[in-house]
């Protein structure tokens, strides 16, 4: 079946596509990439889009409009990748708004912003969106909800294999072992906290918006990290939180990087973005101290940026650092090609989330089909 998948992630940058086929095992599927495309979003949109996720107040019909560009954009994108339309089905994640794990006996609840219908009446295909609610609705945090997808994809080695999604936030999955006594333990998978998110505003910042970010890490590397400022703030709560856990810019956010620069104000603007750059790292490293992987495979926008690599395989020693392109997904593809497989799934009634990952009560079939009338 050829399934057309569509994500746009917390760094709000723009819609990547992927058009793929799957067969087979729900488990283990035969799959190929066919296609894939990146549409950037216009810069306004892109700025309301950072702007709301991190609290800014919107009128009721700003926020409807904001929903309907968002979804043609996302038709933009599904129609540049797949502009013969030969998908069955759609698959797409939407654009977060503002996600809320759950905490002290409330339940969760993330906003994506999509309208499904229109996107399926626009591309006169089923969609399947909204993926994250029915995990929410049973006691889960809704996310990561692509680890299950990474495991089905790529499968087991020898020992325990990761792969890091380096976005706007970074998200971690951990795959067990094929062999040895640890094959029998549970898929895991979180957000071990920012990854370009806070970088990039900094950027922003500091070149008055003239840069959205620090290209091939080249800003941060004229710059030195300030090491105790980093071991102090890998003291904070979330860091020390056990999985399952997620967050986004509600939590990594504008109000957290002025927090943070005000710790920095001694510091040089390079030494600073090399310090959040190295936080990145950090976040990630002290997370596979609990179980170090044989091999880590990085994908997402990060993957770009040689310092925030280089920064990843000397704080993750003794772990092999690659980028998952080698294994035939490129940086922009690993999530929207997991949620063309959710979509599929989901055709199929699988169920796709992995309550080892997110703490739902159950398993259960993830998504909203809208069909086309």
């Amino acid at each position: 079946m050829r399934v057309l998948g569509l994500m746009s992630g917390t760094s709000a940058d723009g819609v990547d596509a992927v058009l793929a086929s799957f067969s087979g095992a729900m488990c283990r599927p035969r799959w190929q990439i066919l296609a894939s495309a990146s549409v950037p979003y216009p810069e306004r949109l892109r700025q309301q889009l950072i702007a709301a996720g991190q609290g800014a107040c919107l009128s009721t019909a700003e926020l409807l409009d904001l929903s309907e560009a968002i979804t043609l954009q996302q038709a933009a994108a599904a129609q540049q990748c797949d502009p013969d339309g030969l998908a069955q089905l759609v698959g797409c994640h939407g654009q977060t708004l503002w996600h809320r794990p759950p905490a002290h006996g409330q339940r969760g609840a993330s906003l994506q912003l999509l309208q499904g219908p229109l996107l399926a009446a626009l591309l006169q295909r089923p969609v399947v969106f909204d993926f994250r609610a029915a995990d929410l609705a049973h006691g889960g945090q809704g996310a990561p909800l692509v680890p299950p997808a990474d495991a089905a994809l790529l499968g087991r080695i020898a020992g325990w294999r990761a792969v890091l999604n380096l976005g706007g936030i970074a998200n971690l999955t951990l795959i067990p072992p094929a062999e040895g006594p640890e094959r029998h333990a549970h898929l895991s998978g979180w957000d071990c906290g920012p990854a370009n998110s806070l970088i990039d505003l900094a950027v922003q910042q500091f070149s008055s918006g003239e840069r959205s970010c620090d290209a091939g890490g080249a800003w941060a590397a004229e710059g030195n990290p300030d090491e105790g400022l980093l071991s102090e703030w890998m003291q904070e709560p979330y860091f020390s939180q056990p999985a399952p856990k997620s967050t986004g810019r509600e939590q990594f956010g504008q109000t957290d990087l002025q927090r943070r620069l005000e710790a920095m104000h001694h510091l040089s603007q390079s030494d600073q973005l090399a310090t959040l750059t190295a936080f990145s790292a950090a976040c990630v490293a002290q997370d596979l101290r609990k179980r170090p992987p044989v091999e880590l495979l990085v994908a997402g926008g990060g993957c770009r940026n040689a310092t925030l690599m280089g920064q990843l395989r000397r704080r993750c020693r003794g772990t092999i650092v690659r980028p998952l392109a080698e294994l035939g997904i490129a940086d922009q593809q690993r999530e929207a090609l997991a949620f063309a497989l959710l979509a599929w799934w989901h055709h199929h009634n699988h169920p796709s989330n992995a309550i080892s990952v997110t703490g739902a009560s159950q398993p259960l079939v993830l998504g909203v089909c809208a069909r086309p009338a």
